[in-house]
């Protein structure tokens, strides 16, 4: 039973890792040959022998592509194919995010002006900025805004926002230009009414929560951090205090997830129960016990719907929910089981989880504490003796700490793949936080969930402001320590794979065997020794371009324009800063030119390991470059620059080449150039926006 979530996540790792779309028979049909072997097997074989194991394990994987193949199939609706707007562009409001500055709206049945119904996008994400009109879920806007496509992938190899933008069923992003206007509300029936009454309760609780720490200041950081535990919403944080919070290890406290979600339902399991155990005579007639458990599944449900029942909420409430039904049931509930059958439930419904950091690092984090605390309960003879109450303090702050270590040591490498980024004071900062969480923050919170019906939810906010204002001093005080986040650079996907399956090997098997399972992790953190940072970047659309200096660093060819591409290419090689190319060409005291690459008014010029690089600014640097030059790249129009008009170099890239295949990634290899771009990483795959060239305009 717990190898089967690891063998659905192999079929659907194997499947998004193709770059061609498989036809929607293949999955099924793989798994219905797969069963007939297996039944032809069974019956001339031993039902456990090594090849109906082989063969069971291949229908697995089959389901688990299968299951991938349709779910992407079924979210196949239109994507905006080009730029528009201004535009006016109206719609149903499906979800409001309150920010510093601005509102996110994500808009439903969306409307166009000037697109036909069957090429306007189902649902459109518009930032809308200054004052703004009060609305809410449900309610119709309409708005003067620009829209564009979900953007690719800024390097070969970095985070999919159009992948991310399909699954979601979001066909364009943008900005507003003044205020929206609300057209009203239409008549809503079904679980349409139910999901936006959901919405506007997720709202109204929002807005009383941010109205009471309306105030400046620290206030406001309090307010949006209890907000944030509340309702799941971490968008009206502000950028320093959140960047603390991941710089000291804390971010998990603020992603609603399996402590949030175990500590909403203990609070009600033991108050419930304490509560009914004080009536008279009641304990004695009905099982209180099972009581509570019932409340405590639907107060978990309640907090899991009201958290948008994001993967690590729906995981954690599976858990939690199976955990008090073996209560009801007088069974054991916390095992290595229920935590494959709550994988095994996301990854059939919503097998692209299985892509994201949510998914990985919250599983990651559970199959090692549970692993972990199962062998610490075998051995420990304290478990079994009744504690006195300085060893239950001392167990408490022992348990925060191995669980923070457990925890840190699991996703570590998840964070490192997804973030390039590790917190080494993490231990230091949770052994505060997390039990002002668990003690003050959210008992305070299911107590203010409790009293807002009636108006009385001041104080326990307020008290929550005050637990929230000391997270957050902490996360301030550690990630400002000297050393508090190392740069890792990008590791190959392969190596993560490895770490996964070492680690679940560690965690699964009870015999020695499992040790086999460290030199498969040791292996996958050392892949990144396979991977060498480019030695030149070129953005999609020719804006922004990066060398290597001499120290190992990146010089860019702005620090004004394309500061998202810049810093993710900065993160991805590990790196915090870049410098800037030359305005114009730099000599020494004995003029020999200084610096890996040269520029003057026409472009640049790098050069390494014997290969030139030539930067092509101007149609009158285009023909020189060409014949002295390994690689010419068009970073400043030139949309003429083709084969014909550039002979000589081994690689011309054109703006044209960029907008087709993306952002393009070179390295020198034994003096040859090696090429790889965005495109040739992802394929031709449902969620990619294809891009064709015709009568030398581009066209997406």
């Amino acid at each position: 039973m717990l190898w089967l979530p690891v063998l659905v996540g192999a079929g659907i790792a194997a499947y998004f890792s193709l770059t061609f779309e498989p036809a929607l028979w293949f999955g099924p049909a793989a798994v219905v040959s797969s069963a007939a072997a297996l039944w032809l097997i069974s019956r001339r074989a031993n039902a456990f022998s090594p090849l109906f194991l082989c063969v069971l394990a291949l229908m697995v994987v089959c389901i688990g592509f299968s299951a991938a193949s349709g779910r992407t199939w079924s979210m196949d609706q239109p994507s905006l194919s080009r730029d528009i707007g201004p535009a006016f562009i109206s719609g149903q409001v499906a979800r409001v995010e309150v920010q510093p500055k601005a509102k996110r709206v994500t808009l439903e049945q969306v409307r166009i002006e000037n697109l036909s119904p069957a090429q306007t996008p189902a649902r459109v994400r518009i930032k809308l900025v200054g004052r703004q009109p009060s609305f809410q879920p449900g309610d119709w806007i309409s708005v003067r805004a620009e829209l564009k496509p979900p953007s690719s992938p800024v390097a070969p190899g970095a985070f999919d926002f159009q992948r991310q933008s399909y699954f979601q069923g979001l066909g364009a992003v943008g900005f507003s230009y003044g205020r929206a206007k609300v057209e009203g509300r239409a008549p809503e029936s079904g679980t349409q009414a139910l999901s936006f009454q959901l919405q506007r309760l997720r709202e109204n609780i929002g807005a009383r929560v941010r109205g009471h720490f309306a105030t400046e200041g620290k206030s406001q950081t309090n307010g949006a951090v209890v907000a944030a535990l509340m309702i799941g919403e971490r968008a009206a944080i502000p950028k320093a205090a959140m960047q603390a919070m991941r710089d000291s290890g804390l971010a998990h406290l603020l992603a609603i997830s399996g402590l949030h979600v175990g500590l909403v339902a203990g609070i009600l399991f033991f108050s419930v129960r304490a509560a009914l155990v004080m009536v008279s005579g009641l304990a004695v007639r009905v099982p209180v016990k099972k009581w509570a458990a019932v409340v405590a599944i639907l107060g978990a449900l309640a907090y899991t719907l009201l958290a948008g029942a994001t993967v690590p909420t729906q995981r954690a409430f599976m858990m939690a929910g199976l955990v008090l039904v073996a209560v009801i049931f007088d069974r054991q509930g916390i095992s290595m089981r229920l935590v494959a059958w709550a994988a095994l439930a996301i990854l059939l419904v919503r097998p692209e989880s299985l892509l994201g950091a949510s998914f990985q690092m919250s599983f990651a984090a559970v199959v090692a504490l549970v692993a972990v605390y199962e062998e610490v309960r075998e051995r420990s003879r304290y478990w079994r003796r009744p504690p006195k109450v300085s060893r239950r303090i001392m167990f408490y702050i022992a348990g925060v700490a191995l669980t923070t270590l457990v925890a840190g040591l699991a996703t570590s490498p998840i964070a490192a793949f997804h973030f390039n980024r590790v917190a080494a004071f993490g231990l230091a900062a949770n052994l505060l936080a997390v039990p002002v969480t668990a003690l003050w923050i959210m008992p305070m919170a299911v107590v203010s969930y409790v009293l807002m019906p009636f108006g009385l939810e001041a104080a326990p906010l307020w008290l929550m402001g005050q637990g929230a204002n000391i997270v957050v001093a902490t996360a301030a005080e550690v990630a400002s320590w000297p050393g508090a986040v190392h740069n890792i650079a990008a590791y190959p996907t392969w190596g993560l794979a490895l770490v996964a399956l070492g680690g679940l090997w560690l965690a699964i098997w009870k015999s020695r065997l499992r040790l086999f399972g460290a030199p498969v992790v040791i292996a996958g953190m050392m892949s990144t020794i396979f991977i060498s940072s480019p030695d030149v970047l070129i953005s999609e659309d020719a804006r922004l371009a990066a060398v290597p200096d001499a120290n190992g660093g990146y010089l860019v060819s702005t620090l004004r324009r394309a500061r998202f591409e810049r810093d993710i290419w900065l993160r991805r090689a590990g790196l915090a800063k870049a410098g800037r190319w030359p305005k114009s060409e730099t000599k020494t005291k004995t003029g020999a030119a200084s610096g890996p690459i040269r520029c003057d008014g026409l472009g640049c010029i790098y050069r390494k390991d014997g290969v030139t690089f030539a930067f092509v600014r101007t149609p009158d640097a285009l023909a020189e470059d060409c014949a002295r030059s390994d690689v010419v790249i068009a970073i400043e129009g030139l949309k003429g620059a083709n084969e014909k008009t550039c002979q000589g170099p081994q690689l011309l890239i054109t703006p044209v080449d960029l907008k087709r295949k993306g952002a393009h990634a070179l390295w020198i290899e034994d003096g040859r150039v090696r090429l790889k771009t965005v495109s040739d990483v992802r394929g031709d795959r449902p969620w990619v926006i294809k891009r064709v060239i015709k009568a030398g305009k581009i066209k997406r």
